[in-house]
C-alpha cells in the first residue's frame, strides 16, 4: 500500500513538473507581449474615422431616397383614391373631374402632411400634392417642377 501511494505521488509530481514547464513557457511568451503600441492604436482610430466618413453620407442618401419614395407613394395613393372616389360619384364633375382633399378623406388614409387633389381630364389623371415640392433627389426634379404631376410621370418616378 505504501509503495502504491509513493508511486501515485511520483506520478503527480512528474505531471506537475511537466505542467509547470509548460506554464513557464507560456509565461515567457506572454511576458514579452506588451499590448498595443500607441502607433497601432492611432492606426485603428484613423481607419475607423475613414470608415465613418465614407458611411455617413451613404446612410444620409439612403434616408433621403426613402423619404422621397414615401412622398411619391403618397401621391400614387391619392391618385388611386381619386379613381375610386370618381367611380363612387363623390368628386365634382364637369369638363374635368376634380377630387379635392375633403372629398378624398374616406379614400386616402395615412396622408397627414400637405394639401392634395386629383383631376381627370380627357388626357388622363394629374395629381397636385404640396409635398412633391420637397423632393431632394435630383432624379425626381421633373416631378418636383411639374406639380401637378401626370399619372404617367408619377409611375415612371416610382419605378426608378
Amino acid at each position: 500500500m505504501k509503495t502504491m501511494i509513493n508511486e501515485t505521488q511520483n506520478e503527480i509530481s512528474t505531471t506537475n513538473s511537466r505542467g509547470n514547464n509548460k506554464m513557464t513557457k507560456f509565461k515567457k511568451i506572454f511576458k514579452n507581449e506588451k499590448g498595443l503600441t500607441l502607433i497601432e492604436l492611432l492606426a485603428v482610430i484613423v481607419i475607423l474615422g475613414i470608415v465613418a466618413a465614407i458611411a455617413t453620407p451613404a446612410i444620409g442618401n439612403i434616408i433621403d431616397n426613402s423619404k422621397d419614395k414615401a412622398i411619391l407613394s403618397d401621391a400614387a395613393s391619392i391618385l388611386s383614391g381619386a379613381k375610386i372616389a370618381m367611380t363612387d360619384g363623390v368628386c365634382a364633375t364637369g369638363v374635368a373631374t376634380v377630387c379635392e382633399q375633403g372629398e378624398l378623406t374616406g379614400y386616402v388614409d395615412g396622408i397627414t402632411k400637405g394639401t392634395y387633389s386629383a383631376t381627370k381630364t380627357d388626357t388622363g389623371w394629374t395629381v397636385t400634392y404640396s409635398q412633391l415640392g420637397i423632393l431632394k433627389n435630383a432624379k425626381y426634379s421633373t416631378v418636383k417642377s411639374t406639380n401637378p404631376v401626370t399619372e404617367i410621370l408619377l409611375n415612371v418616378a416610382l419605378q426608378e
